[in-house]
């Protein structure tokens, strides 16, 4: 069903059809259109004629339908389209079924009337080459039929270049029309097997008129000829201009250029204004539809023709266009009276000419006649066209419809127009740069604004409410941008200043609300509570960052500060500001000091960096505090993926730079405190164990470092905790703690093997300073060579004390002895000590060499009694890794028969009779620690240490009984259902012993397993009774008898003895447990601490079997 424009086009075409009677609109001659034409002229003009209700789109619309039917008719007729198909497949069958037959002539007096050029060549442009070719011929041939008019020629000239133009990309949803004029054009190809015959051919192009392909012209050659052949119609002086302005530009896009020539966006806002301003003065208003217009004529002249010769040679072209030029030239055609009355054909022209001259004085074409092209140049360059100034006004007018309307290449303008400082903050300006926004939404336009807003701050004359709200539109188009686009800008904005807007003298009013901005922006960071969870959601995090981005970009180094603030001193801030710094990269900004920061900024460390440490010098901190600063860059330095499924890495902050500014400036031992050097430790521990990405060729980090000086100095440390219970507290340059001394050894460690692993792999580059290292240790203690022994390699022996070697069968070629006069004879052990808590493969070097005979009983007496005092001596200074190595130690000397420790029954008055064998090596052990403490704790030696010693010395023991607790307990597998029965032998009714000590000789009942296996839980009672007694008997003897370690072992001895009593009721009877209870309780009696006391006895007043519960 027809709507009603339809219904009186239809209407207007029968009556022009009835008016051509006896002929028909099928047959109509040129010459006619004029008598016969009138009401489909009339009903067309109605149709598109633009109202309040009937809007500029619609008539458009309706402008291209008209073309599309009128020309869709022609073909269908000239394809003997299938009615019974086409009404179901062709959406325009409706109307286009209901006009008459019509022929070209129709259509192009349609197209001219309705000024349809444009749509006219972009249904042309969706026909093959071939038929475009035939559709030119047939326009040329109506425009050159009796009467040929000057109109006529004109809007030959107007397809040609909309020719030219090509395809325009318009706003979706505004080509419906040529996509189904398309779509009716491929429809038959792709059904054509499947439809009847007579179907199939329903829009086959008819090409019997057309020549051979080989012989086909190219589309140039057909129009170059026909406006020869058209030049005496040609009269008035504009046209004659259009003409050659044509002919010029399209010789130059076939021609002469094979890519597009990129103009400068400064350049083509003058042409497109000197272009505006001409059609301006023939009383076309300053509009969008303009500006587009005459950037389509600008593209089309720079962009290479999609029609490229064939037949036609290039000095055929030439040969054409300068006979027109001297042809018009002789008739006075090109020559415009003046400046003030110049047309916009002049114009373009002028363009044209300019091209072409500078095009054929730079390209050399073989195909063309040079003699031709000289002629050509010649005759161009006789022309006398006036030229246009424009000003910045129109310029600038031209540049904000087009960023208001978003046209073509609206984004390089917005570029130009947020650098040029002739435009810049007036009203207008700002106005549109307000209301466009999104058009400046890159980051180099970005920057220009900010860059645009400091000059303009920096002038006497700026206005400051416009800089305000200047400075809020440039951070309201940051904010919009993505975070990778926010991550560029924020880059940038560090390069030009770290403090933002803010890097000079900035007047209060233009500042007046950030600091307000920036603390909201931070407390709602804390206060949202995110910062204590470790699970904060992608999106709410993407929020958080936009957040600190969009104050950061304003002021990165006051942004930067509150991030630090935050992290330090907000308890588990620390995660939420180091996640979001990591979202955040372009804070990174570049290491070194930027031109207006002050003399004494740090060189070489990043903005970040300079923050952090100026905050945490503002005050004291407490040890939480540094715990969230080391928790917080450790996870600045982690490596995150630089995009989501790439494998590539980065660090917001490099773990070198975290040393170079928080560790070698306060690990010097002649400055600074423990607290600082303990922090610094921390770090350099932290930074060294980051598993930092790096190609295999390229060398570590740490050799930036200063890694030798920095080895030297840490070993300088080793040398003052080597004897740290030895120098008193206000001697020392720090305050040693044993934690303190263990991070040192492990750092020390750590970082020998980093540059170990470097050296090896260049050893010429590294060797002066590796033989300087090893010059410096000759003044330090000898031991901590071999914390370094991945530096030294197979360069240097081992040295060690002298008297090493007299108990040690070592091979010559790789140690040799040193003479140092606190290790005199009979101190061999003690270095052996010294060297088996060094490191595991020393203590297996130590192990396999010791030259000891054991078939000499007084060698090994001798040696357990020589071990025995070098224990004594070695323990209080041991580290707990150093303290765990030797356990190792002696347990092995135990077990292989070495070191001989009786064990003596001093907790029991009657031999058990247990099976203790597989107990040996603990029951051992627990003895040799007791004679040790006994030695230390002994007159001779009561006063090496001071209270922290001691304390440190019950840790360590403390330590040991955890150890050998947990050897016995593994001793003892855990009881399930079922799995335990008494043996046979074992009777229920057995009479119990009434002695006084639990632990005097008795016939044992054996516990065993269903397999038939002993379960040893009187063996394991026994042996935790005995390291109870142990226990207690060093807690008595030690001069510092509150020691909570010891306390804490005993407690936790009776809970281990409780459990086991629990799990296997029958290992201790009701009269065993009294006798245990009272046997512990008299033991505990001496100690003199009244608290410890009342709780262990509590404690052992719960060991009562299950049964009697």
């Amino acid at each position: 069903m027809m709507d009603k424009d339809s219904a009186f086009l239809q209407g207007a075409f029968l009556l022009t059809n009835k008016l051509c009677l006896p002929s028909t609109l099928s047959s109509l001659q040129k010459a006619d259109w004029s008598r016969v034409g009138r009401p489909v002229l009339e009903a067309v003009r109605e149709i598109c004629e633009q109202d309040e209700l009937r809007p500029s789109t619609v008539a458009c619309q309706w402008r291209k339908k008209i073309v599309c039917v009128v020309w869709l008719k022609l073909l269908c007729e000239q394809a003997g389209e299938d009615v019974e198909t086409a009404w179901r497949e062709n959406p325009f069958f409706p109307l286009q079924n209901s006009l008459p037959e019509v022929n070209h002539v129709v259509l192009l007096e349609l197209v001219k009337s309705m000024a349809a050029a444009d749509v006219f060549a972009y249904f042309l442009l969706c026909l093959p080459k071939s038929q475009i070719c035939i559709e030119l011929e047939r326009l040329i041939h109506y425009v050159t039929s009796s009467p040929t008019r000057e109109e006529d020629v004109h809007f030959f000239l107007e397809v040609w270049w909309e020719l030219w133009k090509g395809r325009t990309e318009e706003k979706a949803g505004g080509k419906e029309i040529e996509m189904l004029f398309s779509d009716q054009l491929t429809r038959p190809s792709s059904k054509s097997s499947s439809l009847s015959p007579q179907a199939a051919k329903r829009l086959k192009i008819d090409t019997s008129d057309q020549p051979a392909s080989s012989q086909t012209p190219d589309v140039l050659h057909i129009l170059l000829h026909a406006l020869k052949d058209m030049k005496d119609f040609i009269s008035s002086t504009d046209l004659c201009l259009q003409a050659l302005s044509v002919s010029l530009d399209s010789l130059y896009t076939m021609l002469f250029i094979d890519q597009e020539v990129t103009l400068p966006t400064k350049e083509k806002l003058q042409l497109l204004s000197k272009a505006v301003s001409i059609r301006g003065k023939k009383d076309e208003k300053l509009s969008p539809e303009l500006i587009q217009e005459a950037q389509k004529d600008l593209r089309a002249s720079c962009t290479p023709s999609q029609f490229r010769p064939s037949n036609m040679k290039g000095d055929e072209a030439l040969k054409i266009i300068t006979d027109l030029t001297q042809f018009w030239l002789n008739n006075g055609l090109l020559k415009e009276s003046d400046a003030v009355n110049l047309s916009y054909s002049a114009f373009k022209l002028g363009q044209s000419v300019q091209r072409v001259l500078t095009a054929s004085g730079e390209t050399d074409l073989p195909e063309m006649d040079e003699t031709e092209k000289n002629k050509l140049r010649g005759l161009l360059q006789s022309l006398a066209l006036p030229g246009i100034q424009t000003t910045p006004e129109v310029d600038a007018q031209v540049a904000m419809i087009i960023l208001s309307h978003r046209l073509e290449d609206y984004q390089n303008y917005a570029m130009l127009f947020a650098r040029e400082e002739s435009w810049a903050c007036d009203e207008l300006w700002l106005d549109c740069l307000e209301k466009n926004q999104a058009a400046f939404q890159q980051t180099d336009t970005l920057i220009s604004l900010v860059s645009m807003f400091m000059r303009t701050l920096r002038s006497q004359s700026s206005d400051l409410s416009q800089c305000r709200k200047l400075m809020k539109v440039i951070t309201d188009v940051f904010s919009a941008l993505s975070l990778n686009d926010k991550n560029k800008s924020l880059a940038a904005m560090l390069k030009l200043s770290p403090r933002g807007f803010f890097g000079f003298s900035v007047p209060s009013a233009v500042t007046e609300g950030f600091e307000q901005e920036l603390n909201m922006a931070f407390n709602c960071l804390i206060q949202g509570g995110a910062g204590a969870s470790a699970a904060v959601s992608q999106g709410n995090l993407n929020t958080a960052a936009s957040l600190v981005a969009r104050v950061a970009f304003q002021n990165p180094e006051a942004a930067l500060r509150s991030c630090c603030h935050s992290a330090v001193f907000n308890k588990g801030t620390f995660s939420l500001m180091a996640k979001i710094l990591q979202l955040l990269p372009g804070l990174r900004g570049q290491a070194g000091r930027t031109e207006d920061e002050g003399e004494d900024a740090l060189r070489g460390s990043s903005l970040l960096c300079r923050c952090l440490q100026d905050t945490i010098q503002t005050k004291s901190l407490s040890a939480g505090e540094k715990e969230q600063i080391l928790k917080f860059l450790d996870l600045l330095m982690m490596p995150v993926t630089a995009v989501e499924g790439e494998e590539s890495q980065w660090c917001f902050l490099a773990p070198q730079e975290v040393v170079k500014v928080f560790v070698l400036p306060n690990i010097s031992s002649s400055s600074g405190t423990s607290c600082d050097l303990e922090l610094s430790l921390q770090l350099l521990h932290t930074a060294l164990c980051v598993d930092v990405q790096r190609p295999a060729s390229s060398p570590h980090w740490v050799l930036d470092c200063s890694p030798f000086p920095l080895l030297y100095i840490l070993a300088q440390l080793h040398e003052q905790a080597h004897r740290l219970w030895e120098e008193p507290p206000g001697v020392a340059a720090h305050h040693w703690s044993m934690d303190l001394k263990e991070l040192l050894l492990t750092v020390l460690s750590t970082l020998g093997q980093v540059v170990g692993a470097e050296l090896a792999a260049a050893p010429s580059s590294w060797s002066r300073a590796l033989f300087w290292l090893y010059n410096k240790m000759e003044e330090l203690d000898w031991t901590v060579r071999f914390h370094l022994k991945p530096l030294w390699g197979e360069h240097f022996k081992n040295e060690v004390p002298s008297s090493l070697l007299d108990v040690c069968d070592l091979p010559e070629q790789e140690w040799s002895g040193l003479d140092l006069p606190q290790y005199g004879p009979g101190s061999g052990l003690l270095a052996w000590m010294e060297c088996c808590s060094v490191s595991d493969s020393l203590q297996s070097t130590m192990l396999s060499c010791l030259s000891l005979d054991q078939r000499q009983p007084d060698h090994v007496s001798m040696f357990s009694k020589g071990l025995l005092v070098a224990l004594t001596q070695t323990l209080p200074w041991c580290s707990v890794s150093q303290w765990t190595r030797l356990l190792g130690a002696l347990r092995q000397l135990i077990a292989s028969g070495r070191l001989h420790v009786p064990f003596s029954l001093e907790y029991v008055d009657f031999l058990p009779l247990l099976d203790l064998r597989r107990f040996s090596c603990e029951l051992r052990l627990s003895v040799l620690l007791l004679r040790a403490f006994q030695l230390l704790c002994g007159s001779s030696c009561s006063d090496w240490l001071s209270a922290d010693g001691w304390a440190h010395v019950g840790r360590l023991y403390a330590h040991a009984v955890r150890e050998m607790m947990s050897s016995v307990k593994a001793k003892l597998p855990l009881p399930s259902s079922g799995a335990w029965t008494v043996s046979a032998s074992m009777s229920p009714k057995a009479p119990t012993s009434r002695d006084s000590n639990p632990l005097k000789g008795k016939e044992s009942p054996a516990l065993k397993s269903e397999e038939g296996e002993t379960v040893p839980s009187q063996e394991v009672l026994f042996v935790l009774s005995q390291l109870f007694c142990h226990v207690q008997h060093i807690q008595v003897m030690m001069p510092v008898r509150q020691c909570e370690s010891l306390f804490l072992s005993s407690l936790e001895i009776l809970s281990h003895y409780e459990a086991i009593m629990a799990d296997f009721p029958e290992s201790s009877s009701p009269l065993e447990s009294d006798n245990t209870r009272h046997f512990f309780t008299t033991i505990t009696d001496n100690l003199e601490n009244q608290e410890m006391k009342v709780v262990l006895q509590q404690k052992i007043a719960q060991l009562v079997p299950t049964d009697a519960h």
